[in-house]
């Protein structure tokens, strides 16, 4: 009979989702994460646009298992992982072992080898990333309002996103409103009204993985709302303050890289198969080849169904996983045989929002646009939130936005604002 020991290393949605999952299994579980928190990322982008404040969208991991003594957590990061002595070496802890392994540890900004241009073009991944975004915008109004330049003010209210997919589109929807909406009677020598969001990316059209007739609505939206896109574009370079396409410089204070994602960077320690963006290419049931005790789910992993479409990288695909995974391993701890069925993914549909009473949802045949998709896209959030507190506190700050037009994180704050900003 096998051991117990369980180690799920990352408290995204798939860590947690097997954690939860092995509830009553026998198992002792370590959970690592460099967080002590975990993370709703969908809404990420709402903290890098003054929507709502950091602890709103994040949770403390502890506090998510305190009635769980059959799980540990620890604060650390993973180093190395020994996958034929069984050992997960962490920076501060001793090395723990196991007898099942749960890699969960999620996606980083990837820029197509070009990683000079991460001192300039900011990654959305974590709430750090979320809250310098913010205050890059926020100070490009404020120096703007400080300055008799009319080139320079141009410039620092302008902000560049890089990709067209779901992340993109609702940080340039929610920018827009920003500038038009929410700073408009905020600023006596400069007009919020008149910031610049631009949109560039690569592909024929925006949200790539949605039916096209949603795309095309996303795009008409955002050009309503004042968002140049440019699509068909690709990015040349990207330097201290400049963006540069075919034929064009864009001068920018603030630049979003929303283009891409590699997999995370334990899984370079890693002498397994992986496919070009590092991810972990794994068997039908979420297992590295060659080693069936450990797993890999999430964005980290790369798995296809059987038509050959690759599961996508979204919470619910890791959730799916995280519960399947439990599944596998609560029965091998009841010594049942290991031909377990394929992982199959679950489509329940995609939503983005493009701003107030404007989004796009998809579930298999239906297509919803505007105030429907919205209310939709608003319910799903709010449910899949973690903890009561977090739900309320959205809700009110959701209410308090739509109703008045404001947003309540504009506090710039950890960094002496006069020293110069560009990276």
């Amino acid at each position: 009979m096998t051991g117990n020991r369980v180690v799920i290393i990352g408290g995204g949605f798939g860590g947690l989702s097997c954690a939860k999952g092995l509830r009553g299994s026998g198992a002792r579980i370590t959970l690592v994460d460099r967080t002590n928190h975990h993370l709703f990322q969908p809404l990420l982008y709402q903290v890098a646009t003054a929507g709502l404040s950091a602890p709103e969208i994040a949770h403390p991991i502890r506090s998510i298992f305190r009635r769980r003594p059959d799980i540990t957590v620890l604060l650390d990061e993973v180093m190395d992982v020994d996958l034929d002595a069984r050992l997960v070496r962490m920076r501060h802890n001793q090395p723990v072992g196991y007898d099942y392994l749960v890699l969960a540890t999620g996606a980083r900004t990837s820029y197509f080898g070009n990683d000079a241009w991460a001192a300039h073009a900011l990654g959305l991944k974590s709430l750090e990333d979320a809250v310098e975004i913010r205050q890059r915008v926020l100070l490009g109004f404020e120096e703007a309002e400080n300055s008799d330049d009319a080139g320079e003010r141009e410039r620092l209210m302008t902000l560049v996103i890089a990709g067209g997919g779901p992340t993109g589109v609702e940080l340039a929807g929610a920018f827009a409103e920003l500038g038009s909406r929410v700073l408009r009677r905020d600023f006596r020598r400069i007009d919020p009204r008149a910031a610049k969001v631009i949109l560039i990316e690569a592909g024929p059209r925006l949200l790539p993985t949605f039916p096209e007739k949603l795309s095309q609505n996303a795009l008409d939206e955002l050009r309503r709302r004042g968002v140049e896109v440019l699509l068909s574009t690709r990015v040349d370079d990207v330097q201290a303050g400049q963006v540069h396409i075919a034929g064009r410089v864009i001068p920018a204070h603030a630049i979003v890289w929303a283009a891409g994602v590699a997999a995370a960077g334990l899984s370079g320690c890693l002498d397994v198969p992986k496919d070009r963006a590092g991810h972990l290419l794994v068997e039908p049931d979420l297992a590295l080849p060659g080693f069936p005790d450990v797993f890999a789910i999430g964005d980290i992993a790369s798995i296809k169904q059987p038509d050959g479409t690759q599961v996508p990288g979204v919470s619910p695909a890791a959730m799916q996983m995280g519960v399947y995974v439990a599944d596998v391993i609560r029965a091998r701890l009841r010594g049942a045989a290991r031909a377990e069925r394929p992982f199959r993914y679950r489509d329940k549909g995609s939503l983005a929002t493009i701003g107030r009473h404007a989004a796009v949802a998809w579930f298999g045949p239906l297509q919803f646009t505007g105030y429907l998709a919205w209310l939709l896209w608003l319910f799903v959030h709010i449910l899949f939130l973690i903890g009561f507190r977090n739900k309320a506190a959205v809700l009110l700050q959701w209410a308090y936005a739509y109703i008045f037009y404001r947003r309540g994180a504009r506090v710039v704050f950890g960094r002496d604002w006069m020293e110069d900003d560009a990276r």
